[in-house]
């Protein structure tokens, strides 16, 4: 075997040995391409992740030179590029080199930064069986094609790579899985056991009151009622939380089922068509979750308006009473965990949540989440 061959052997097979201990899809890209930088002559590289929508975005990079790395990235993520338009079109089958970058030229037209050199890059698509997830591309300072040796290396680290994140979207499914099951077992147990304790001592509190004449045992017994309705409602919001069952009749139908369920009355409203990936759906339905419960406990209101926009891009949730409000003071910790919950899970799904409330006037919470 050639030297140059038997490094290469051994450089796919140390890449192949993280990535397989990887559980964390940005965390095993990063590596995996640092990893190949070092062992080869090729200087940076990035990776796009492609949905099929076409929506590009720029999971990681290496070494980028600063006319590619000024402003976050901005001109590998905007513009057009021959590389783009050939895997979205299907044409792009194997590590390739690129005649011209649309997005590489305009980033050193501005000439805001050295582009270390950097002119062409090699592009590879990323793709496990018939799964395509984006592309893989690398550049070396002052070259403009690449040998068919450092595009056969290319590919079999794409293959690596494809299969890794295969592997891990897998991995993840598997666990979303389990939690769910978890989530359904404690939900029942929950509901066969505490929940129908509740509901018998409520039943007893109530005959207990009805029993006696004397005022202070009939105060006692109304309050032990009220009390263990109480809990009763909340076990009940707890369950729901657990197991969102609405949700298999559409978003807005699992929140005003939560909110009647909570004793609110909910006005509504939809613009666009409200057909988004499950993993928003049970995310915007948390946050309501969440919304809710607080309007309940302290807007001192049972009417609640929500509003829902859908984009192509994104989803704009709305939702809006007219209580008691809270002050908000930008410059500390939100005032509760449900509202810290709320910007957290809206974090987590590449969106937001923004609150606007004033003492006297209610509340309106605004959450956008991108899908």
């Amino acid at each position: 075997m050639h030297p140059t061959e038997l490094l290469n052997v051994r450089l796919l097979k140390e890449i192949a040995e993280f990535i397989n201990e990887e559980t964390e899809i940005e965390a095993m890209l990063s590596g995996a391409l640092s990893k190949f930088l070092k062992g080869t002559n090729f200087q940076t590289g990035w990776i796009f992740f492609i949905d099929d929508k076409g929506k590009q975005q720029l999971i990681v990079s290496e070494n980028l030179p600063e006319a590619l790395a000024q402003n976050g990235c901005n001109h590998l993520k905007k513009g057009g590029c021959w590389c783009v338009s050939r895997y979205q079109n299907g044409e792009l089958e194997k590590a390739s080199n690129i005649i011209e970058c649309q997005r590489i030229e305009n980033a050193i037209a501005t000439k805001l930064g050295d582009n270390g050199g950097i002119t062409h890059h090699a592009t590879v698509p990323l793709q496990s069986g018939q799964e395509r997830f984006g592309l893989l591309n690398v550049a070396s300072p002052n070259t403009v094609t690449y040998s068919e040796g450092e595009l056969a290396l290319l590919e079999s680290l794409a293959f690596q790579i494809g299969s890794a994140i295969k592997r891990i979207v897998l991995t993840k499914q598997e666990q979303k899985l389990a939690l769910l099951q978890e989530r359904n077992r404690l939900a029942r147990d929950l509901h066969d056991s505490v929940n129908q304790l509740l509901f018998s001592v409520t039943l007893t509190a109530r005959g207990g009151s009805e029993m006696t004449n004397q005022i202070d045992i009939k105060e006692t017994f109304k309050e032990i009622q009220y009390l263990s309705q109480e809990a009763l409602n909340e076990m009940r919001a707890l369950i729901w939380q657990l197991r969102p069952s609405g949700l298999e009749s559409g978003l807005l139908e699992a929140i005003k089922g939560y909110a009647e369920m909570l004793g609110l009355s909910v006005g509504s409203r939809v613009s666009g068509v409200l057909n988004v990936p499950s993993g928003v759906e049970e995310t915007l339905f948390r946050i309501s979750q969440e919304a809710l419960n607080n309007i309940r406990k302290h807007a001192g209101v049972n009417v609640v308006e929500i509003f829902l926009n859908v984009t192509k891009t994104d989803v704009l949730l709305v939702i809006k009473d007219d209580g008691q409000g809270f002050l908000i003071d930008h410059g500390i910790r939100l005032p509760s965990m449900g509202l810290q919950s709320m910007k957290d899970r809206a974090k987590t799904a590449g969106g937001s949540v923004e609150w606007d409330s004033e003492i006297g006037r209610g509340t309106e919470i605004l959450v956008r989440i991108p899908y």
